[in-house]
């Protein structure tokens, strides 16, 4: 045998036991195994927008059946057995249903099994899942399940973590309890966001083996059990965004058993529990905390000094906590951690940025928005954070420049608020060289000069650019952006208001991935481009072109193209057709046009719709007869200043969501519909100025949350009588109105006004909101001191009453003066008898008081001289008589408050107390039992005429008409007379 023969042997001896060892570390994969997962992959489709995650990719695409399926990305197998034990799909942009015989449940070897940030289309977890009586890892997070989550996943014995986790539409009441009972060998529990709606069971603490605990925002209530804190393994413990859930600070014991036992801690996240207390120095015992939020905790008082001193503390979040107060201690430097988040926002911490700069030179968020921090400019130290990743300094009160070379130096920087302050000038070039970051918010400053889209080419990143309601000038249309090379930022969101652009930005066409689009309050005029249909239309969710000049839509479909908008406000425009956006539609506003014609019956599709305003424009017709899909779920209905006619729907079903209707100054007419009585959240209820013909509606006395109710200007009639039944009784209702209809018999005022609404005084500056779309306020038009007022906000604490204008009668009760929360009370232009009630001057904060046009008697109270907040006072042409009450506010009320009541005397009236042959105040035009015009001039604003012409007098006049139109006519027909008596030149 020859030496190269030999050689060749010996090669080929190497290479077959080579191979064979290859063979034998590199597990072979069973045919079945290969089959399950090539099935299960078939079962799915690859869709890029079913992962969030920015690095997701489809690793079953790498699944070939010509290879061991041991070397497929995302399997692991048993290098003995050969069995699949380990599934990583997670993002891997998988789309469509899971259901309980997909092949994937014949793996039955599984240990490990992560399917997170998929979209698995609402499917149920399947009950399959206890065909892995091994699996020790389960993570199904962000994946789109929905449903009861079954019991078979309490009965994986084996498992040691479990993850659940945003899955939004996955619920199980019991599940805490029955985890807590079979599963006690978990090391790592997140149920985030699946719907538990529970206490914390005791028997939780049977998890000894837990070091992570994670139950953000499962609607948990109760207080949180003291046993918990035997789990003193845990190191993680984040119950955020449970507001129902108490207790863990409202008993000193808990606190120190967890500052006693929890000693491993380094995750504390309480956020949004309803702590409401101090923070106690003992909570700076958790040595080892990395990280400590307490968000929107209701804290007060000072935060310990000490937590600055927590060595391994990197994280620092107490934002939202109004009430908490605090500083950096002076020996801060003795012993400081290298923090690199603090988060104060909305805190009254004393802060001194500079200070604060030097101090914590590592940080690389910075969150001190609503601080409150004084006039001044931004310091130039600022600059010095270069390791800044997230700086918000909005609304706060920094004015001046924006620093061009601090905030140069932030490379790094992803996130800058600083929006909501006086900062003024041009808006830096240095912002533009900022090429990392993502969110850039520059709204609602005194900002101006002119911003050309071209300097935002070099934000590439960008996606979130907010430079709304400055005094700029964006101007969107140049050569570099037409150009065929330039690459634009993919914007998300997009707020432009108030930015004085003249026409649609033409670098819109090419945005694909706009989810906000905010063009209010420019200078837009014409039509809406036909090429903006075909912009985003598969993400746009919000758009805003209201206040602006538009007319219509250029080829306007006969349904809007973008399919998942759910916010579209068009109002303030000059839009003549109504447009119906798609069915995901929950806030459309085209209110303040010039629509005209009727509401289509199309309209009963937006099964979605929570707020719909159609008011002050031309429509006509009935309304739709809407079904129960369309009306359970519309919390505000603006119908207002349109001639819609015919019956008000019966279209309000058990479960309806209204909290607000205004359908004034329409012609609705008929009977009230009795289903409103089913709007158990009804709030405000506007009917003025319609032919509505009714007795009163005491079953609305039934609903808890009344606190509105305007029925003016309508053919109400009848006694109104109080019910037998106990709970039809308006428990918070505030404002009333039923002026100008045909009501008789006395006015029930302990019936209607016996719960909290009217009785307690209250110094709430909150207005009613407009809470699920935070976009507005509650408005309305009522009677307030004599003048019909326009209230684009309502503050929660304004009480009144108007029941004028009706044919009521009796005495004034005494009950009045218990309604000490009242600041306008009308009930003029009756026949109510008898004397006004001294007690009245309990109303302490009675601003306006008309009892004018009735038939009262006897003498003026003299205790309303104690109404220090009294500035309209009214009780003219009744049978009064005696002295008016001697105090400031009297002397300053004019005479005719007091016309047509002959024995009324005083020192500032003709009649003075004491002399009987004095002046007597004019007689009544009028008599005392007329309810009519009850006209009477102001002559001071006759001789204002005559001074300073006749417009200015007429103008004057007109000022001060409240209902009576004919007032009017009579001041103009005087102010002619004496016109015509001036002398001439």
């Amino acid at each position: 045998m020859g030496i190269s023969t030999l050689c060749f042997i010996l090669v080929l001896f190497h290479l077959v036991v080579a191979n064979s060892l290859q063979s034998y570390n590199t597990p072979t994969c069973h045919d079945d195994e290969i089959y399950a997962l090539l099935q299960f992959k078939q079962s799915f489709v690859i869709r890029k927008s079913a992962s969030e995650d920015t690095g997701a990719y489809p690793k079953i695409s790498s699944w070939k059946s010509n290879s061991s399926c041991c070397s497929w990305d995302g399997v692991e197998c048993d290098e003995k057995t050969g069995h699949v034990i380990g599934l990583d799909l997670s993002s891997s942009c998988l789309y469509g249903s899971f259901s309980s015989n997909n092949t994937l449940f014949s793996l039955v070897h599984l240990q490990r099994l992560n399917l997170a940030d998929n979209h698995f289309n609402f499917s149920q977890i399947p009950t399959s899942i206890r065909n892995f009586p091994r699996l020790r890892y389960l993570n199904l997070s962000y994946s789109v399940f929905s449903g009861h989550v079954p019991s078979e996943v309490s009965q994986l014995s084996e498992l040691s973590s479990l993850d659940l986790s945003r899955n939004g539409m996955l619920s199980n009441e019991e599940l805490l309890r029955s985890l807590a009972q079979n599963l006690t060998g978990l090391e790592t529990l997140d149920l985030s966001s699946i719907n538990i709606s529970s206490t914390i069971p005791d028997t939780l603490a049977n998890l000894s083996l837990l070091t992570s605990l994670t139950l953000n925002d499962c609607g948990l209530f109760g207080k949180l059990p003291g046993r918990i804190f035997k789990l003193q393994n845990l190191k993680v413990l984040s119950v955020r965004d449970n507001s129902a859930l108490t207790g863990i600070f409202s008993n000193e014991e808990l606190l120190r058993s967890l500052a006693q036992n929890l000693t491993a801690l380094e995750t504390l996240d309480l956020s949004s529990i309803n702590i409401s207390s101090t923070v106690p120095d003992t909570l700076t015992y958790l040595s080892l905390l990395t990280s400590l939020t307490l968000d929107g905790c209701g804290l007060s008082g000072k935060l310990p000094g000490r937590i600055f001193k927590l060595q391994n503390l990197k994280v620092l979040s107490v934002s939202y906590n109004p009430a908490l107060t605090g500083y950096f201690p002076d020996d801060y430097s003795v012993s400081s951690p290298e923090l690199m988040s603090l988060k104060l926002s909305a805190t009254n911490f004393s802060i001194n940025l500079p200070s604060l700069i030097e101090r914590f030179h590592s940080l690389k968020e910075l969150d001190l928005s609503s601080c409150n921090i004084s006039e001044g400019p931004v310091p130039f130290s600022l600059g010095n954070l270069r390791d800044l990743i997230y700086l918000d300094l909005s609304y706060n009160k920094f004015n001046g420049q924006i620093p061009t070379s601090t905030l140069g130096n932030l490379t790094q920087l992803t996130y800058l608020s600083l929006s909501n302050n006086y900062f003024h000038g041009s808006v830096p070039q240095s912002l533009f060289n900022l090429i990392n970051l993502q969110n850039l918010y520059l709204g609602y400053n005194n900002l101006s000069g002119v911003v050309e889209f071209q300097m935002l080419l070099n934000l590439q990143k960008l996606t979130i650019l907010d430079l709304s309601y400055n005094k700029l000038e964006l101007l969107t249309e140049s050569r570099f952006i037409n150009n065929a090379t330039s690459v634009l930022p993919k914007f998300e969101y997009l707020r432009l208001g108030g930015c004085n652009i003249r026409e649609f930005p033409d670098f819109l066409r090419s945005q694909e991935s706009l989810y906000l689009l905010d063009l209010s309050g420019n200078k837009l005029q014409g039509q809406v481009p036909k090429w903006m249909w075909n912009t985003s239309t598969q993400t746009l969710s919000y758009i805003n072109i209201s206040h602006n000049l538009l007319s219509g839509f250029e080829k306007s479909p006969a349904v809007i193209p973008w399919v998942g908008v759910a916010y579209l406000d068009l109002s303030f425009n000059m839009f003549r057709e109504l447009l119906l956006p798609s069915t995901s539609i929950r806030y459309y506003n085209i209110a303040n046009n010039k629509l005209t014609g009727q509401v289509s019956p199309k309209i009963c599709t937006l099964t979605y719709l929570g707020y719909l305003d159609l008011s002050n424009n031309k429509l006509i017709g009935e309304l739709p007869q809407c079904g129960r899909n369309f009306s359970v779920n519309l919390e505000y209905l603006k119908l207002g200043n349109n001639s819609f006619h015919g019956n008000l729907p019966q279209s309000y079903f058990n479960g309806s969501n209204l909290r607000m209707m205004d359908i004034s100054h329409n012609n609705f007419h008929g009977q009230l519909p009795r289903s409103l009585a089913n709007c158990s959240s009804l709030e405000s209820l506007v009917l003025s100025h319609n032919n509505f013909s009714d007795t009163f509606p005491d079953w609305l006395g039934a609903l808890p949350e009344l606190k509105i109710l305007t029925m003016d200007h309508n053919v109400f009639y009848g006694v109104i009588v109080k019910p037998d039944k106990k709970n039809l009784q308006f428990p918070v209702l505030r404002i009333l109105d039923l002026s100008y209809n045909d009501f008789s018999g006395q006015f029930p005022f302990e019936y209607i006004f016996s719960g909290n609404g009217t009785t307690s005084i209250t110094h709430d500056l909150e207005y009613y909101r407009i809470y699920s779309y935070s976009i507005g306020y509650y408005s309305i038009t009522i009677i307030s001191k004599g003048v019909e007022r326009y209230y684009p906000r309502v503050r929660e604490d304004l009480i009144l009453i108007d029941i004028s204008s009706n044919n009521f009668e009796g005495q004034i009760p005494d009950f009045i003066g218990k309604l000490q929360g009242i600041w306008s009370l009308n009930l003029s232009n009756n026949i109510l008898t008898g004397h006004i009630p001294s007690s009245l001057s309990n109303l302490s904060r009675l601003e306006s008081l008309d009892l004018s046009h009735n038939k009262l008697s006897g003498e003026i109270p003299q205790q309303l001289a104690q109404l220090d907040f009294l500035t309209k006072f009214n009780v003219s042409h009744n049978n009064l008589t005696g002295p008016v009450p001697r105090g400031i506010h009297f002397t300053t009320f004019d005479s005719t408050s007091y016309l047509g009541n002959k024995g009324l005397c005083g020192d500032f009236l003709p009649k003075k107390c004491g002399n009987s042959e004095g002046t007597q105040l004019p007689p009544s035009t009028s008599e005392d039992n007329d309810s009519g015009s009850g006209i009477e001039l102001d002559w001071k604003f006759v001789v204002a005429g005559l001074v300073s012409g006749l417009l200015v007098g007429v103008v004057l006049a007109d000022f001060v008409i409240t209902k009576w139109n004919v007032w009017f006519i009579e001041i103009v027909a005087v102010l002619i007379m004496f016109s015509k008596r001036k002398p001439r030149n």
